[in-house]
């Protein structure tokens, strides 16, 4: 007779029977993922920017030039600008520094020409901060539509002309303070008037000014600011009050920034910018 069997009582694992190896599969280490295609590096194209200069305020594009020049060539740069251009002035048509004032604030972003197109009908019948309060926005417009951004001009203008005439008894404040504090005037329209009329040898850095500083290499910054205080740095002091208008008319009328002038040129050969605006 054979014994009988011996039942053992089941774990709780033997109970989980098929189960249990499910548990255990997914508890296998994940799959590896699958590897992805490294992008390709590609070098930037701002790699080689330092060594030139952009066109957009310069014009064509110069090599990068070290700073501070040479003092000697900066010498003759600007004895030769004097000796063609002895009296430079403001091409703007003014009667009085309050009229000069409103014919450099209109002067932004637009020409001389189309300014003094406008003005030369504006200033007929508002020459004065009263006068021009008496014209009013509405009645300005007319007078300045053919110039850019006309409509927050002629709110500006009228702005300055109530400031000028309630804080300052009509008459235009002669300090960059205060002449910065009108509407519409910044450093650089601060910086016209006061050269201008003398006061202070002050060089307004607009588009003729920057291009033509970067391609003499009497500046290299990147900014209007630091271009300004690279000129006060560099230009002799006997030529600063009028050096203002020697680059903007250099730059207006020569050195055009698409199509420069080099032949007719009286600092060609002292421009290191020559052989690139050449090309």
């Amino acid at each position: 007779m054979a014994p009988p069997k011996v039942i053992k009582p089941e774990t709780p694992a033997a109970k989980a029977g098929p189960r249990a190896k499910v548990v255990r599969k997914a508890k296998s280490e994940p799959k590896p993922k699958a590897k992805t295609k490294a992008k390709p590096k590609t070098r930037l194209k701002a790699a080689a920017a330092p060594a030139r200069r952009a066109g957009v305020m310069t014009g064509a594009p110069i090599p990068r030039l070290g700073w501070p020049p040479d003092e000697d060539r900066v010498e003759e740069i600007f004895q030769r600008l004097a000796a063609i251009m002895p009296e430079p002035k403001t091409e703007l048509t003014f009667q009085n520094p309050y009229t000069l004032v409103v014919a450099v604030a209109l002067s932004a972003q637009a020409t001389d020409v189309s300014v003094n197109k406008a003005t030369d009908k504006l200033f007929k019948v508002a020459d004065t901060p009263e006068a021009m309060l008496a014209l009013g926005e509405a009645g300005l417009i007319p007078y300045i539509a053919s110039i850019g951004l006309y409509r927050g001009k002629a709110k500006n203008v009228i702005a300055l002309s109530r400031i000028v005439l309630e804080q300052h008894g009509g008459v235009v404040p002669l300090n960059r303070t205060d002449l910065q504090a009108l509407p519409g005037v910044g450093r650089k329209t601060a910086s016209v008037v006061l050269n201008e009329l003398g006061i202070e040898p002050a060089i307004a850095v607009d588009t003729h000014v920057f291009r033509v500083s970067h391609r003499l290499g009497l500046a290299n910054a990147a900014t209007t600011d630091k271009v300004e205080d690279q000129l006060h740095a560099v230009v002799p002091a006997d030529w600063l009050p009028k050096a203002h208008h020697w680059l903007i008319l250099h730059g207006r009328y020569t050195c055009t920034a698409r199509k420069p002038n080099c032949a007719g040129c009286v600092i060609s050969d002292l421009c290191p910018s020559r052989m690139a605006l050449a090309v």
